[in-house]
């Protein structure tokens, strides 16, 4: 294997930060609302609370409420978060229309950059005082997160806690898709949908600046198409004023492009994958325009083309060597300066629902994050 994953099982480069993959979060929604029946099961309490985003009641406003601190199994860490990312699947999470349900209440929140503040008896990984970002299905957004030590991963020096926190999701998926699926190479064309969103952008950032693609930029406004130039791309389209299809193939010469990562659905993905080249491939990573779309096999059979699919998340359980790569690529890559995340807004724990709003309102660019401190 060629390119940022190759390293990674080679023993170089990001290699090393993939030997100290840590954990994922274990504890349950119950045990850290510290209810009585829960008590029985050897998770003592600490006698410390913490403040953390609660959901109580699907599609209805989330709350903060202090929470009992959990004590430790032998393999967790416990971690005081610095910021959490806010992703579109916590939004719908929230709404339970994700594909991964949470008994109510529960704390969302599935990435986070922080501090190793204890660590149980049997962890080797991490020792107090560590930066370390972390993944879970949820709890991050909250000042502790209890996680596994094998879903832990050190920041490196010269990374920001605030960058750190924007990096798993949206550039783990972005690796991942550009990658691995599609198998990027350098001097192929790509064409990223939604490209001011958190994903799109890393996806312009990686294809730009690590693989060395030519990267066709498309985002709903004249404003978003700016910021993917900005991170790199070489061309815009704003597709709300044209046809995607017709000017990807201007830009291409009627070549079309090579690779597509789409984050829209509906009529968007048509359009693109109406613009791919032959034995193009286009990667689907979401559907945030609601929409899903069907593929007309037809159209894979005359011009040899592939359509493929990421569930990042997904490769927790089946591929966990290939998860953690993405994510030591992506700190690896980030201590080098090849790519820059662009955190596009900052809330305060309490301002949950209005970062959630942004999002929804499809008024965010980069990565919106929430600080608990």
């Amino acid at each position: 294997m060629t390119g940022p994953l190759a390293g990674l099982r080679g023993g170089r480069g990001p290699g090393r930060l993939l030997r100290l993959q840590r954990g994922r979060s274990s504890a349950s929604v119950k045990e850290l609302l510290g209810l009585a029946s829960w008590r029985n099961d050897g998770l003592a309490q600490s006698g410390r609370n913490y403040r953390a985003v609660l959901c109580t009641e699907l599609t209805k406003p989330l709350i903060i409420r202090n929470l009992p601190a959990p004590s430790l199994q032998p393999h967790e860490v416990r971690v005081g978060v610095h910021y959490c990312g806010v992703n579109f699947a916590d939004i719908l999470a929230c709404k339970g229309l994700y594909q991964e349900k949470h008994c109510l209440p529960f704390t969302p929140g599935m990435e986070f950059s922080g501090t190793v503040v204890e660590t149980g008896a049997n962890v080797s990984t991490v020792r107090e005082g560590d930066r370390v970002i972390g993944v879970t299905g949820m709890g991050a957004m909250a000042e502790e997160c209890v996680a596994d030590q094998k879903m832990l991963w050190p920041i490196p020096e010269g990374v920001s806690y605030e960058e750190a926190a924007a990096l798993p999701v949206s550039y783990g998926t972005a690796i991942l898709a550009l990658e691995h699926r599609a198998r990027t190479q350098p001097g192929e064309t790509v064409l990223v949908t939604a490209a001011a969103g958190a994903t799109g952008l890393a996806a312009v950032d990686v294809a730009a600046n690590v693989l060395k693609a030519k990267v066709i930029a498309a985002a709903g406004s004249d404003h978003k198409c700016n910021l993917a130039l900005q991170k790199g791309a070489a061309h815009s389209v704003n597709y709300t004023q044209g046809s995607l299809k017709e000017e990807a193939r201007k830009l291409t010469e009627n070549r079309g492009v090579n690779v597509i990562l789409d984050a829209v659905g509906g009529d968007v993905f048509k359009a693109a994958l109406h613009s791919l080249a032959w034995e193009g491939r286009i990667v689907v990573v979401g559907f945030a325009g609601g929409a899903i779309p069907s593929v007309p096999a037809n159209l894979l059979l005359l011009k040899n083309v592939s359509a493929l699919g990421v569930f990042w998340g997904r490769y927790r359980e089946e591929d966990f060597p290939v998860f953690s790569s993405s994510l030591s690529s992506a700190l690896w890559y980030c201590q080098e300066r090849r790519i820059r995340p662009h955190v596009g807004a900052v809330f305060k724990l309490e301002e949950v629902n209005e970062a959630f709003s942004r999002v929804t309102q499809r008024k965010s660019t980069g990565k919106v994050i929430i600080s608990t401190k």
